[in-house]
Formats: structure tokens, C-alpha cells, sequence
């Protein structure tokens, strides 16, 4: 609007400013620059901050995505934290039991161990128990030479 009255003013024939009309289209020409510059950066003010928007509403939608994603992610986490403890518990108990039943099986077999396998005897038993069969040997052969003895007496006393 100020350069449309410009152009009024200094457009007009009036001869008191004739002499100005040179300086008015200067100042008419600085105007249209500065117009011209103005309405250059309004320009890129507007489609910057368009541009900006733009980018602010993108970055927040993304933004909602990616918190509803981890979200949910947070919830399948707690959910599989949660059967995993539940897991733990049973698991532990499980191995309560088997440990329980092994260690059964375990004296079991020692049990077993003690009763089926072949010990070595030392020679201290060994010879021990030799000698004790010598003994009763000899205590056996004792015997039995003392009742011959009384058989052969008695066939002798019968016969004569």
C-alpha cells in the first residue's frame, strides 16, 4: 500500500515535485527491493516452518509407533519374565525330587556294591582261615582215629 501511494504521489504532474521525483522513484525502487526481499524470506520462513511441521508431525507419529511398540514389547516381556519365574519354580522343585531320588539310588547302589562285589581277602585272612581249617582237620582226624580205635577194639572183644 505504501507504494501505491508513492506512485500516486510521485506520478502526479505537480510541479512542486518535479525536482523530487528522481528521489522519489529511488526511494520507490529501494522499496520494491526491500518488498521484494521481504516477501523472498516470507517465503522461506513459510515453507521452512511448513517443512519444520511437517517433519514434527512425522517425528511424532513415528514417536507413537515406536512407544506403542515398546509397549507391547514391555508387556510380552513382563508376560515371559513372569512364565520364566513360574518355570524357575517348577524347575527347582523338579530338581529337589531328582536330586531326592538320585541320592536314594545312589546309597542303593553302594548298598549293592558292598554286598555283590568280590573283595579280595588279605593274606592275614587268608592265612587265619587256613589255619582254622587245619585245626578243625586235625581235630576231625582226632576224633575219628579215637572212635576207630573203639570200633577196632570192639571187632577184636567180639570175635574172640
Amino acid at each position: 500500500m505504501a507504494l501505491k501511494t508513492l506512485r500516486e504521489y510521485y506520478g502526479k504532474e505537480a510541479s512542486g515535485h518535479e525536482a523530487a521525483s528522481g528521489a522519489g522513484t529511488s526511494i520507490i525502487g529501494l522499496l520494491e527491493v526491500c518488498l521484494s526481499d521481504f516477501t523472498k524470506s516470507l517465503a522461506e520462513a513459510t515453507a521452512a516452518e511448513d517443512s519444520a511441521a511437517s517433519d514434527y508431525e512425522e517425528t511424532t507419529q513415528e514417536n507413537k509407533i515406536a512407544k506403542t511398540a515398546k509397549d507391547a514389547d514391555v508387556s510380552y516381556q513382563t508376560k515371559e519374565a513372569a512364565g520364566l519365574d513360574k518355570a524357575v519354580v517348577d524347575l527347582t522343585g523338579d530338581r529337589a525330587t531328582t536330586q531326592a531320588e538320585l541320592d536314594a539310588a545312589t546309597e542303593y547302589l553302594a548298598k549293592l556294591e558292598d554286598m555283590c562285589v568280590a573283595k579280595p581277602e588279605t593274606y592275614a585272612e587268608r592265612a587265619g582261615r587256613r589255619e582254622a581249617e587245619i585245626a578243625g582237620l586235625k581235630q576231625a582226624q582226632s576224633i575219628l582215629e579215637g572212635e576207630a580205635v573203639l570200633i577196632q577194639r570192639k571187632a577184636l572183644r567180639g570175635h574172640a
